[in-house]
């Protein structure tokens, strides 16, 4: 009975999710209802509000499902990776970006990205803060793992480039959300410009 009930506990969660999502992209994150999300959600205000304080911890909630999603699919990148260093940072960085938009608007990350600054002690602020790390440590182990591999130069700190290489993404991402016109393929373009060098740098295996 016990396994039933999680079960139907992280069904109702996933409705909430979805129900949100589809409103904050449909009405804006501003005009979305909470009544609207539990009505879509097919659950009562009483029990959204027994998973979910607010409209804030909806969103963060569905930036945890977002990049948890992102990092499975990342895993598989790195259990066996190309061999380019280039093209491995490309492939998992793209893997990364592919998916931001799957759940999220610009607008709602924006939201997501302030609350997560303004709300630093809130439980799922500091998730959206961990999954930062997650998805950083990621990068440390694709690199480590080419490392391991004869692809990245052994002296190099695996965890300094890593960190780098995340921190860059990451600002860009930042940038790619505060401007609505920008197409993903130019925040794919610019990124993989920007890594090239360090990945020439890194590389054991020298271009001629």
């Amino acid at each position: 009975m016990a396994g039933l009930r999680e079960k139907q506990k992280a069904d109702k969660n996933r409705r909430i999710l979805e129900a949100a999502t589809t409103l904050f992209r449909e009405s804006g994150y501003d005009n979305a209802r909470i009544e609207d999300i539990a009505e879509m959600a097919e659950v009562s205000v009483g029990t959204l509000y027994n998973y979910y304080q607010n409209k804030g911890d909806i969103l963060v909630a569905t930036v945890s499902m977002e990049v948890t999603e992102v990092l499975e699919a990342g895993e598989r990148v790195i259990a066996n990776p190309p061999l380019n260093v280039e093209e491995a940072l490309r492939t998992l960085i793209e893997q990364y970006y592919d998916h931001s938009l799957f759940y999220l608007s610009k607008e709602m990350w924006r939201t997501a990205m302030a609350i997560s600054i303004q709300q630093p002690e809130t439980p799922l602020s500091r998730r959206y803060t961990e999954l930062d790390s997650e998805l950083s440590a990621q990068i440390v182990r694709l690199v480590a793992t080419l490392q391991k591999r004869g692809a990245v130069i052994a002296s190099i700190e695996a965890q300094a480039i890593g960190e780098v290489i995340f921190n860059n993404l990451n600002m860009m991402f930042i940038e790619f959300a505060k401007v609505e016109a920008m197409p993903l393929e130019v925040l794919k373009t610019r990124v993989a410009a920007q890594h090239r060098p360090i990945a020439a740098l890194i590389s054991s295996v020298k271009a001629v």
